[in-house]
């Protein structure tokens, strides 16, 4: 195997979200009501994975576009301060930055997004060479039959021009068709993550962890989010679970792209199935803790600090 540049090499989204905590009501047209507070973070799963794979100390590179604006500024110091390389972050003149609010309260969350450079997202944007410069390849976004064919071909040439692993997040169909069709992909990815509605929804299955027997058949291995259940993963027909670890949720953002960067952490490691597990369910407890998908990420003697105490337990 050739000499790596990078650890994981992801492409995707990236945007800004601004949060805006205990909205119990909007304001009526022609009112002004006031906040608490509002805060600022980097946001867009891709990115939020990107920065968790950089706090663990591992070589992430982030290949995206931002606006010429504050906005796309602010991203990029932010990823150069964690340890992501922005050799492929590409600044768009005269474009801006995408922007999410998130208005939430004790029961739930609503939001309102600009798109912004985000509407620009394709799979036939990755540069293949460039991918192979790196160990590990992370594909996210995925949007059911709109976006197969470019997944597809990705996926395809990832494997056959690299010798990189992949890790494919699923995400909701926007569709609603929940498309068989993606069984296609799977022979091509090392690690597949879903939670647990969505194994359900693709398995047609009663349980994930049915769907997850499903999938791991034609897979690497099959990774089920379960939120406040854990986690469970199955490889060559072998089920472990994680239960998972107590936190209070402040925010919910990000809960899932941070589980992933500590179940990648523990792969690229070399990483039993359980202690992949036991990384991921450590690094969504850790990121609910703060407003902000990244803000409360743990660095890597952090997690493995918390890890070894729990394990000793």
């Amino acid at each position: 195997m050739s000499e790596k540049k990078w650890d994981v090499y992801v492409y995707g989204d990236v945007n800004v979200d601004i949060i805006i905590p205990g909205v119990e009501t909007f304001p009526a047209p022609g009112q002004e009501e006031l906040v608490s507070s509002m805060e600022t973070y980097v946001g867009g799963g891709a990115a939020l994975l990107t920065l968790g794979i950089g706090k663990l100390g591992l070589r992430p590179v982030f290949q995206g576009t931002v606006g010429d604006d504050c906005y796309g500024h602010m991203i990029r110091e932010t990823f150069e301060r964690f340890g992501v390389d922005t050799e492929l972050l590409v600044t768009a003149k005269g474009a801006r930055t995408g922007i999410s609010l998130s208005f939430t309260n004790a029961r739930d969350r609503s939001f309102l997004t600009y798109r912004g450079t985000n509407r620009d997202i394709s799979m036939d944007r990755v540069e293949i060479e460039k991918a192979g410069r790196a160990r590990h390849v992370h594909v996210t976004g995925y949007e059911g039959e709109i976006s197969h064919a470019a997944y597809a071909r990705l996926l395809r040439r990832v494997k056959e021009e690299t010798d990189a692993t992949v890790s494919f997040d699923v995400g909701w169909d926007p569709t609603g068709n929940w498309s068989s069709r993606i069984c296609e992909l799977f022979p091509w990815i090392d690690v597949l993550f879903m939670n647990e509605t969505e194994a359900e929804h693709y398995g047609k299955t009663d349980t994930a962890e049915e769907a997850a027997l499903q999938f791991a058949r034609e897979c690497g291995q099959a990774v089920i989010k379960l939120g406040g259940k854990g986690s469970l993963a199955v490889k060559d027909g072998m089920v472990y679970r994680r239960s998972s670890y107590r936190a209070e949720a402040v925010d919910t953002t990000g809960a899932g792209d941070s589980f992933n960067a500590g179940y990648i952490y523990g792969f690229l490691k070399g990483e039993p199935v359980e202690k992949c597990l036991q990384y991921g369910n450590a690094c969504g407890a850790f990121s609910v803790s703060a407003h902000g998908g990244n803000t409360g990420f743990p660095e890597e003697k952090e997690l493995l600090r918390f890890t070894e105490r729990y394990e000793n337990k």
